[in-house]
């Protein structure tokens, strides 16, 4: 199975939908984020997609009640589960993410840093970097081959761009 991670959209909308299309293109099956949606209408654009979506929430999503009368998938991290017979983990602060990790987990999910980093395992960590690119400039993600337990980064561009 093909998943999509992304994380830190803070409502670039204009960089989400490029992030959606051209992650939908890649043939990814699932999508999950790691936090920082910001307002429900992010929410309502990933929902519109179509792909089903695993979430957690992030710092800086204050309308939580909003978003969860939207979606049941949205979690509060540390939240695991299985996922095509892997056992992933997901938070959006990298420190909850680590407090929370057991021997098991294969596929490890954090954000907040806005900074894109992929690094083996067991488990497999993926930290997307940022769609919405506010604070690096790169908007981006990852795609896991979930039978591999392989992640690449995926550029959708940079932030002025994502604007047109």
């Amino acid at each position: 199975m093909r998943i999509g991670v992304i994380a830190d959209t803070h409502d670039n909308l204009p960089m989400l939908e490029r992030a959606l299309t051209v992650l939908k293109r890649r043939g990814v099956e699932m999508l999950l984020h790691a936090g920082d949606y910001v307002a429900p209408f992010s929410l309502k654009a990933i929902l519109a997609s179509e792909l089903p979506m695993v979430g957690v929430f992030g710092n800086n999503d204050g309308e939580r009640a909003g978003l969860s009368r939207l979606s049941e998938s949205l979690h509060k991290g540390p939240y695991r589960f299985e996922l095509d017979g892997r056992t992933i983990i997901m938070a959006h602060e990298p420190a909850v993410l680590d407090g929370a990790l057991r021997p098991g987990d294969e596929l490890a999910v954090c954000a907040h840093t806005h900074e894109v980093q992929i690094s083996e395992g067991p488990p497999l960590r993926v930290n997307p970097g940022e769609v919405g690119g506010w604070l690096t400039g790169r908007c981006t993600g990852a795609v896991v081959e979930l039978k591999s337990l392989t992640a690449e980064v995926v550029e959708f561009g940079t932030q002025g761009r994502g604007r047109r």
